[in-house]
């Protein structure tokens, strides 16, 4: 079992940057795949972005290409998503989840709510 909580959300302004942290417990591996996810009111999940804890390859969705930037460390068994540039659109609330070795996502953060004011 792998448990995940998040912090660093909060209310910035547009232009503004948030660092949000993803700290895991239990069960981790090296190959684990960690992801971001957020969800406005009203809208799908979305992908944000991804990184094995390796940190070696990281992908991120055409939405915060250039802005926002993922990182890992094992060895504090936390991830990290940098968010810089925001937008209101940007507003939502931001979840961290885990997809153990080859199996899908299966362990979610409660969630950690971004407000980017205009």
């Amino acid at each position: 079992q792998v448990q995940l909580v998040e912090s660093g959300g909060g209310l910035v302004q547009a232009g503004g940057s948030l660092r949000l942290s993803c700290a895991a417990s239990g069960r981790t591996f090296f190959r684990d795949t960690m992801g971001w996810f957020r969800q406005a009111p009203g809208k799908e999940r979305e992908f944000v972005g991804r990184i094995r804890w390796a940190g070696s390859d990281a992908y991120y969705a055409d939405s915060v290409k250039g802005r926002f930037t993922i990182s890992a460390d094992y060895a504090k068994k936390t991830v990290f998503l940098q968010m810089n540039s925001l937008k209101p659109e940007d507003t939502a609330v931001y979840y961290c989840a885990a997809a153990p070795g080859t199996d899908p996502y299966q362990y979610w953060g409660q969630g950690t709510q971004v407000t980017v004011s205009s």
